[in-house]
């Protein structure tokens, strides 16, 4: 199991992309991988510290005019860590956190008024992160720092079709409660009351 932590796995991998600096580095999060694995200055420059304390990067003096910038790249050892963290078949970190999710598993708390409001307003969220999403489509055609990084791409493309899915969900959602249509949707071969609570036994 790699000893990466999460913020070190997504700043190995930028510098390997070509991306050099810690201000490069959170415009690059900024700009792909947050909607899926985000860093904040805080978590970047710690970390990037980290790295190089611990003989994974390696930095040097890259001024900018008066601005004092420091340019790192990865040592073999750096190398061999993100080698072994990208190929590793056993262990991955999955956590999805969606408050919307979250406020319509506690939706019982709420009126079916109010959970409809909460539905729509999720559903012009996704619509808005779409157009962005389609936007960086087009200019991601052409690489992520280097034109032959395409793999970008590829995850921009699941990242459209999985925040489509969730419109459409929450769409469908929203209209089947606003019609007043009961909760469960059971499969054909489903017997209703088939299933135990997932809540605790009362």
């Amino acid at each position: 199991m790699s000893s990466l932590s999460p913020t070190a796995r997504v700043i190995l991998g930028m510098l390997k992309l070509g991306v050099r600096t810690g201000y490069e580095i959170k415009k690059a999060i900024d700009l792909s991988t947050r909607f899926f694995w985000g860093a904040s200055y805080g978590q970047i420059y710690p970390e990037l510290r980290r790295l190089r304390k611990a003989g994974l990067i390696r930095g040097k003096s890259d001024p900018r005019g008066k601005v004092k910038r420091t340019a790192y790249s990865l040592t073999a050892a750096g190398e061999k860590a993100l080698h072994e963290w990208l190929t590793d078949s056993e262990n991955f970190d999955f956590e999805l956190r969606d408050e919307s999710l979250l406020r319509l598993f506690f939706g019982d708390a709420l009126t079916r008024e109010e959970v409809i409001e909460n539905l729509r307003v999720r559903r012009e969220f996704l619509d808005h992160y779409l157009a962005g999403f389609r936007q960086l489509e087009v200019e991601a055609r052409t690489g992520f720092a280097d034109e032959g990084q395409l793999y970008p791409y590829l995850a921009l493309r699941y990242g459209i079709g999985l925040t489509t899915w969730m419109r459409d969900w929450y769409a469908k959602t929203e209209q089947q409660l606003a019609a007043g249509k009961p909760l469960l949707e059971l499969e054909d071969d489903q017997a209703p009351g088939g299933e135990r609570r997932l809540g605790p036994a009362r």
